[in-house]
């Protein structure tokens, strides 16, 4: 195995300068640059990363810290970081939430603990002690998916008026008892939804009906519970929609339990599409999020933070839109 000696030797410079070529720790001669490159690639040599993060106070790693992993939604957001990363020459380490505080806390102070040089976060409903851990030890960090507090970098999706669009979809085809299966309640994005299917009923003139709102904790089972709970009523919604991917497949599972049809006992819209929803029968009707430039945008948030520590903190909401299928009724 070649060593850094043997890369300076062939090169015909110091260790040092081979060192600060591959650290980039100080300028060198373009000249000689180039040579050390050559003489690396000729001896086929691969530079220590322990030792190199010794030197540069670096290890070239981010952490990104989420819940629900296996969720297709954070897969494809986790892509969107990784291809950002990559590309500046980081690699990732994945850590799940499980939306728990206490466990988030955890995670955190392990991933410090591994020296990485930043974080990316998608904080549970109550982040307060991951925060402030983060802030203490002064560990860049980016906020995604769930924007709660702007002195940080953060970055996710518009939020209530996808879901005001679908409300306002769902009228406009005659439903007057429209049911929401919500969220793991505190978290920022089930607030927003929240809000947004309240306003949306009330801008067409539909009254809120408190047994028409159930919460299906952001999970299949959860959700498919919920939606039981919402078939047993004595008068039942005409329409449901469920607030991201993982519910609206429990939402299914408990119609097709009961033997309804989609859309022609009830109508079924969801919050996140995902690669086979254009596959059930029917396809179904969705708002689509931008999940991968979510990743890619929290990963050059993060990028920027790690370059300029006193930058002042940016939000970005990105538009999500609505992916009009059949499930809703329509032909």
């Amino acid at each position: 195995m070649a060593t850094l000696a043997d890369v300076a030797r062939l090169a015909g410079v110091s260790t040092a300068t081979v060192s600060h070529v591959i650290n980039g720790t100080r300028a060198v001669r373009e000249e000689t640059r180039r040579a050390v490159e050559a003489a690396i690639k000729a001896t086929n040599y691969s530079p220590n990363t322990l030792a190199r993060s010794l030197a540069t106070a670096s290890t070239r790693t981010i952490a990104v810290v989420m819940s629900a992993i296996s969720n297709p939604y954070f897969g494809q957001v986790l892509q969107g970081i990784e291809s950002e990363a990559v590309r500046a020459g980081y690699t990732l380490l994945l850590a799940d939430s499980r939306d728990d505080a206490e466990h988030e806390l955890t995670v955190v102070r392990n991933m410090h603990e591994r020296r990485v040089d930043g974080m990316v976060l998608a904080p549970s409903a109550d982040a307060g002690e991951a925060l402030k851990y983060l802030r203490d030890q002064s560990v860049p960090v980016v906020l995604a998916d769930r924007l709660i507090d702007d002195r940080y970098d953060q970055v996710g999706p518009e939020n209530a008026e996808p879901t005001a669009r679908l409300v306002d979809h769902l009228a406009e085809l005659g439903h007057t008892r429209i049911a929401m299966v919500s969220g793991l309640s505190g978290l920022s994005t089930t607030e927003e939804r929240l809000q947004g299917y309240r306003e949306a009923l009330q801008r067409n003139g539909l009254d809120f009906a408190p047994e028409l709102l159930v919460e299906g904790r952001s999970e299949t089972e959860s959700a498919a519970c919920a939606a039981e709970r919402l078939l047993e009523l004595p008068e039942r919604p005409t329409a449901i929609i469920a607030a991201n991917n993982s519910m609206t497949i429990g939402v299914m599972q408990a119609l097709h339990t009961a033997g309804l049809r989609v859309p022609d006992d009830i109508a079924l819209v969801g919050f996140d599409d995902f690669p086979w929803a254009d596959c059930f029968s029917p396809r179904l009707t969705v708002i689509a999020q931008p999940c991968e430039e979510i990743g890619r945008t929290a990963a050059r948030l993060l990028l920027r933070r790690l370059a300029d520590r006193d930058a002042e903190p940016e939000t970005h909401r990105l538009p999500s839109r609505l992916v009009h299928r059949n499930s809703c009724g329509c032909a």
